[in-house]
């Protein structure tokens, strides 16, 4: 059953983060990937609130970590698509905004996470 709820969960984080890319390229023309960016940094917000909310719970909720934490954030957020358009950045000649991907994105997400923490 735990395979089901990764399966599941991953598969909607997959479309969010899909939707998130869509809706960034519509909204924004730059060279910025801000819809990788959105979509990883959500996903540490959610992640934390799914930590706060799984410590103060017993195994009645056994279903929260597979479908949401493991599923969900982890089809979400996506450090292989940071890679590759930060690497299309560097072929193109951005390197400054290749390095400030890479700084941004990490900073935040890492910052989020332990800010927050439970």
């Amino acid at each position: 059953m735990t395979w089901l709820l990764i399966f599941i969960g991953g598969g909607l984080g997959s479309l969010a983060r899909y939707g998130f890319s869509l809706a960034a390229l519509r909204l924004y023309n730059g060279n910025f990937p801000l819809g990788t960016f959105i979509s990883n940094v959500l996903s540490c917000v959610v992640l934390v609130i799914l930590a706060h909310f799984i410590q103060d719970k017993t195994n009645s909720e056994a279903w929260v970590r597979p479908l949401l934490v493991v599923g969900f954030c982890g089809g979400f957020s996506t450090f292989s698509t940071l890679s590759n358009e930060t690497v299309q950045l560097m072929i193109s000649g951005n390197m400054v905004l290749a390095l400030f991907n890479i700084l941004l994105s990490l900073a935040t997400a890492v910052g989020i996470i332990y800010w927050f923490r439970p």
